[in-house]
Formats: structure tokens, C-alpha cells, sequence
């Protein structure tokens, strides 16, 4: 089949015309829109049921881990016009951001890498996922809000939950020692939240995890830790542990602690974290 699979979340970013911009692009352009949390992955997947090669994800993180979700581990190439208001995982791959042409021309040029794929609790995830402060911070976030301020609407939620109880999370390896903290961010890349590079010994195809354990949440806690990672000093605090594994089991006996993956919040702990054997092909710059 010669034609490309576009599945479309038409709010991303908050563009207009964004389907006539992109079927603009390629004749072979088929798109798909999505109306709804799910859409993308549903789509996905019947795109690899019909045959397409290559599927693209137009739009941000969130539409990126769907059509992961929905392509599998199945052999499709999976291409990304980064049109959302975090692109995260494209910054990883040194996608061109804000040039939907530059954007395309990756996709015709063909050129694909194999990255590991985690699995998180039977979901996918090709980023980063976050327990505790992070994903409730996402919770908190409404869509309005982040189409209105983008990152910075993050910032006004975390300032709103910091000072709520933390819980406690325990972090099991597999290495026979546990480890404990108020929340846990876990890379497959290096970047978080854009610019910021938070787990610098991350690396897309090493078949290991990135683990960050933050030991406190206070009001002064957060800021420390915001200030390091600013000046990419975070590892060396006191407080906060750098791990690697393969895999990851973390629980906590309070309840409703949240799990968010790539910026979509899919459940709460336990969550158990590994990797699917089979790599993800993803379209790259040359």
C-alpha cells in the first residue's frame, strides 16, 4: 500500500487547519481524525490491520503513545508530525519542531531507528512515565489550560499540590534491596518536560530504564530539585537516587497513587515496568 496513515488529533496545539495543512504536504496522505481519548489507537490499529507500512502520529505526546499503543509491536514504521503542545518525544529523536515540512520530508526520506519499547502494567510508553507528584500534576492539568499557557500550566498545578501529603513509594529493581521515595520519574530518553535532559546515561536502544527517586515533596524540596535540574545538577543531591533496570516493580500502600505515561495518566500503583522484545521502528532525521 503506497499510502501513509495520518491519524490527526485536530485540538493539538490548539492549530487550525491543520488537516488541510498537512494532506498539502503528500498525495499520498490518508488522514484520520480523532475525537476522543482512545481514537488514535483504535485507528492505529486498524491501519496495521489494513496494511499501511507507515503511521503517523500528528500531534503531541499524548497522540504519539496511542498510535504506539495501537501500532504494537508489529513491523509499521511509525512517523510524527510533532503539532502538539509537548513534543517531548520528538525532541528526543531530533524531529524538526514548528516546521511541518521539514517534518514530513523525515518521513519520505525513510530512514528509521530501532528504540526499546517499555511496557508499563500491559500499556506502552516510548518516553518517560511519572508516579506520585508528576502524574497527579498531570491529573490536575485541564486541556484548556495547557492549549492557553503550555508548560507553564504545569507549574500552576504543581505550586496547588506540592504542599498536599506525600506518599510513599517503594522501588524494587530486582537486585534484593528496595527503594524508597515521594516520587519516581522513569525515562526510556533523556529529556523531560522539553529542554530539560534529566537522565543523562539514558539512551533509546541500551534495554535499560532510568529510574530518578525523589525522596522529598515540600514546597522548599520541589524548588531545590527544580533549580538542579535547571543547572543539570540534580544527581548530585543528597535526596534524589539515579537508577537503571531492565525492570521495576513500585507500590506504595497508599491509595490512588497515579501513573501518567508520556503526559496521559493511565492508572494507579502497583505498576510493574519492563520491555517488549520485540523494538520499535521510528522515522528519523539522517
Amino acid at each position: 500500500m503506497n499510502k501513509i496513515l495520518v491519524i490527526l488529533n485536530p485540538a493539538a496545539g490548539g492549530k487550525r487547519d491543520l488537516q488541510k495543512k498537512i494532506e498539502a504536504l503528500s498525495p499520498r496522505i490518508m488522514v484520520r481524525l480523532t475525537s476522543k481519548p482512545g481514537d488514535a489507537n483504535a485507528i492505529a490499529k486498524n491501519g496495521v490491520e489494513q496494511g499501511y507500512s507507515i503511521v503517523v502520529a500528528a500531534g503531541g505526546d499524548g497522540t504519539v503513545n496511542e498510535v504506539v499503543n495501537g501500532i504494537g509491536t508489529s513491523p509499521v514504521l511509525l512517523g510524527i508530525l510533532p503539532v502538539g503542545s509537548m513534543n517531548v518525544f520528538a525532541t528526543e529523536v531530533g524531529l524538526p519542531l514548528n516546521h511541518l515540512r521539514q517534518a514530513w520530508n523525515v518521513i519520505e526520506l525513510g530512514k528509521f531507528r530501532e528504540i526499546d519499547l517499555p511496557e508499563a502494567n500491559g500499556h506502552y510508553f516510548v518516553q518517560l512515565a511519572g508516579i506520585g507528584l508528576d502524574a497527579e500534576v498531570v491529573r490536575q492539568t485541564s486541556l484548556d489550560s495547557k492549549k492557553i499557557l503550555g508548560p507553564v500550566s504545569y507549574l500552576i498545578s504543581l505550586a496547588q499540590i506540592v504542599a498536599r501529603p506525600s506518599p510513599l513509594l517503594e522501588i524494587d529493581c530486582g537486585t534484593g534491596s528496595l527503594h524508597q521515595g515521594c516520587f519516581l520519574l522513569v525515562g526510556n530518553g533523556r529529556y523531560y518536560g522539553g529542554p530539560f535532559c534529566l537522565f543523562r546515561g539514558a539512551h533509546l536502544n541500551d534495554g535499560l530504564l532510568d529510574i530518578l527517586v525523589f525522596k522529598n515533596q515540600s514546597h522548599w524540596d520541589v524548588l531545590r530539585y527544580m533549580q538542579a535540574i535547571l543547572f543539570n545538577t540534580h544527581t548530585e543531591l543528597h535526596d534524589v537516587e539515579y537508577l537503571q533496570s531492565s525492570h521495576l516493580t513500585v507500590t506504595s500502600a497508599e491509595k490512588n497513587v497515579p501513573v501518567e505515561l508520556d503526559g496521559e495518566v493511565r492508572g494507579h500503583l502497583p505498576y510493574q515496568f519492563s520491555f517488549a522484545q520485540q523494538k520499535l521502528k521510528v522515522l528519523v532525521p539522517s
